[in-house]
């Protein structure tokens, strides 16, 4: 078990509390510590303090907050009809400095406040400014040096999702000396060279890949390396061209600099197989939570230690589930067996499926879960068993017309479908598909309780299956399943990838980008496309998710194993999908052959439908739409889409809910918390007038 992931939280605490304006919820959380600040005058104290900031990177995703500010309101995700975090996907009103309640309109408690990031970053960068400021203390120059690495690359992290969501805030460097209330806000500009410097610094401090703490988990100088490109490459982005012409050269030559750094120094190569990233995860710290690709990753297990808020643990297996319990008709019960809670919060558009070649992207099948089993017979008349499938999601393309005439839905709209040419994988137990083999058509015309197809008439259909254009009936992403809970709606244990070697690839292909390098970044590019292509001998129709931990979880007993095994049925419908492929287990090929020319077909139809011409801009886009269907759910798009100038245009034109909402020169920064602003006051101790509490908020609030 990794060394740090059992670090408490507490002594974090000290350095924090006298520092930024915290919700009081925010200070209950985390008031509990046998340590005084005296401790933090001493090594030991200045090293748990180190290891410590590790929890600060937690704390993303042990509630709500995480896909709120990273995934909704883009291309890639809308809200489905569980609307807890709707405001940041919609744009409207309640999206204000003011945090939303059910008061003013918000679905219920959960909504993500504003100021939840802010107080959040700024509580670490409290603690990684108390070790900067007494590193001297440390005697041991390698522990010394360690842990200034750790504090320059989390204050460095934290100023950069600060810069990245809110544009110009406040660059507190020192230690808080009492409740300090009148603060500055520096310029973005200011900012993002406060960011470069830290991660330039933590960059520097690192000594190579040394998993200190665990590998999988240890930040090392390729993780440093990571986000020092990412930071150069945002200054370097369209977001600031109003004042970066005179950096924007050495910054993307510094970028491709420390990207090339990580890229070596991690083997020059990725996991050979996608889902060996996030499918065959098998339990608490396993061998997919330690691969080379990941260079940083939030740790959970089952210590109390690591649960987080209230003691939560890793929640995000919530966020990405269909509601298929209920819209099954009850054929299929929720539970631990599953995998997943279905709490229906990001629901992928209809950009997100376009985006893959249906065909040749082993991505789409390896992302997206498309059926689910029968765990539950509430009908003998139907000819239906347990371990037939009960959900069949049908992800076919715009122009197949294979499925015009039927009728597809939840149980309760009576769906006509049936595999009548035999095209769902065999589904017994005793003849599962496995990663190279698998048998079909044994029984053809299967009726399956559920069903829904993506195009219908080449109509998008999917999300109309209910009586509004929300739907809570999708095919979900599966990066998150997590089999290792502790009951079924209990902690999760998996750890969070935040960055990882294939998003290295696509930073230094933009980079290459800009610099009009098409060729070289055609050469990146194509090292993760390589990896997303069907190997030779693979089971197309074979499926795994996060759910198989579950094997070896104390609770697979009874019948709850039996729903697993019912439920779980190892396969996919992508011969469902491409209905007129033959079954085959040879090598796909993606490779681009030329950039940013003749572009495969599906990046071709999305830069038409947003009027993309011209070579920067088509490379921009594709690279765009790449990142996309290596990274979806990865918590990152609204940052990306932001910094390249194309969150408007693409949250437009793809995002049915954002569109009437989202506005240019306002949305692609987030509102200054109010409760900060209100509480900042004037040298002479008076309240800040009106005029200049909004001349401290963004444009537009």
């Amino acid at each position: 078990m990794n060394k740090l992931k059992n670090i408490g939280l507490g002594i974090l605490a000290i350095a924090s509390v006298s520092f930024s304006s915290c919700s009081s919820s925010f200070l209950d959380e985390h008031l509990d510590t046998k340590y005084s600040t005296d401790y933090f005058e001493t090594p030991e104290g200045l090293e748990a303090l180190a290891i410590s900031l590790y929890g600060n990177i937690r704390w993303h995703f042990a509630y709500e907050w995480a896909y709120g500010v990273t995934l909704y309101g883009t291309d890639e995700f809308t809200n489905a009809n569980d609307l807890t975090n709707e405001p940041w996907n919609t744009y409207d009103h309640r999206l204000s400095p003011i945090a939303c309640k059910p008061a003013t309109g918000a679905a219920n408690n959960n909504c993500t406040a504003p100021e939840a990031l802010w107080d959040e970053l700024y509580y670490g960068i409290a603690s990684a400014n108390t070790i900067i400021a007494k590193a001297d203390k440390i005697s041991d120059e390698t522990i010394r040096t360690r842990c200034l690495a750790h504090a320059y690359f989390l204050r460095g992290y934290n100023f950069y999702r600060l810069t990245a969501q809110y544009g110009g805030c406040v660059l507190q460097i020192e230690p808080a000396k009492g409740i300090i209330r009148n603060l500055p806000r520096s310029s973005e500009q200011d900012c993002w060279e406060q960011v470069i410097s830290d991660l330039r610094q933590a960059y520097n401090l690192f000594a190579g890949e040394i998993y200190t703490y665990g590998k999988g988990i240890t930040w090392t100088k390729a993780t440093a390396a990571h986000f020092l490109a990412k930071a150069l490459l945002f200054r370097a982005s369209e977001r600031c061209d109003t004042w970066n012409s005179s950096t924007k050269e050495a910054d993307l030559a510094e970028a491709i600099q420390v990207c090339s750094y990580a890229i070596q120094a991690r083997g020059g190569k990725l996991v050979d197989n996608y889902s060996d990233l996030y499918a065959n995860w098998t339990g608490v710290d396993c061998a997919i939570e330690q691969t080379d690709e990941i260079l940083m990753a939030a740790g959970f297990n089952s210590d109390p230690s690591t649960q987080g808020r209230s003691g939560f643990g890793n929640l995000t297996y919530n966020y990405y589930q269909p509601q298929f319990a209920a819209l099954s008709g009850g054929w299929v019960k929720r539970g631990v067996w599953i995998g997943g809670m279905e709490f229906q919060r990001c629901r992928p558009t209809e950009y997100t499926y376009a985006a893959y070649d249906h065909v040749n992207d082993a991505r789409l099948w390896k992302t997206f879960k498309t059926v689910f089993g029968v765990n539950n017979v509430t009908d003998n008349s139907k000819g239906v068993a347990l371990g037939d499938p009960a959900i069949v999601m049908i992800l076919n393309t715009k122009d197949d017309h294979t499925y015009d005439d039927y009728t597809f839905g939840a149980n309760v709209q009576n769906p006509t479908w049936k595999d009548d040419a035999g095209r769902l994988p065999e589904w017994k137990v005793g003849a599962r598909q496995t990663a190279t083999s698998g048998s079909f058509a044994s029984k053809k015309g299967q009726w399956a309780p559920s069903s829904l197809v993506l195009y219908q008439n080449g109509q998008y259909v999917a999300p109309q299956f209910k009586s509004t254009n929300i739907c809570n009936f999708y095919a979900g992403v599966n990066k998150a399943e997590d089999g290792s809970r502790n009951a079924e709606k209990g902690n999760a244990y998996r750890d969070v990838t935040m960055a990882r070697l294939a998003e290295t690839f696509l930073i230094r292909a933009e980079c290459y980008v800009r610099q009009g390098k098409y060729g070289e970044a055609m050469q990146d590019i194509n090292v993760v496309r390589r990896r997303a292509q069907w190997k030779n001998g693979e089971n197309r129709s074979f499926y795994v998710d996060g759910s198989q931990a579950f094997e070896n979880n104390s609770l697979n007993t009874g019948s709850s194993a039996q729903n697993y095994i019912n439920s779980n049925l190892n396969m996919n419908t992508y011969y469902l999908s491409n209905p007129d492929l033959e079954v085959t287990t040879a090598a796909s090929d993606l490779e681009l052959k030329t950039f940013p020319a003749n572009l495969p077909a599906e990046d071709e139809d999305i830069l038409s439908k947003i009027g993309v011409s011209g070579d920067y801009q088509r490379a921009l886009h594709f690279i765009l739409n790449e990142r996309t269907r290596e990274l979806i759910g990865e918590w990152q798009r609204w940052e990306t889409l932001s910094r390249t100038g194309t969150l408007i245009q693409r949250a437009k034109a793809f995002n049915p809910e954002a569109a009437p909402g989202i506005t240019a020169n306002k949305h692609e920064y987030r509102p200054i918390p109010q409760s900060f602003i209100d509480g900042l006051l004037n040298e002479d101790g008076t309240n800040l007038s009106d005029a200049q509490k909004k001349a401290w908020q963004n444009p537009g609030y």
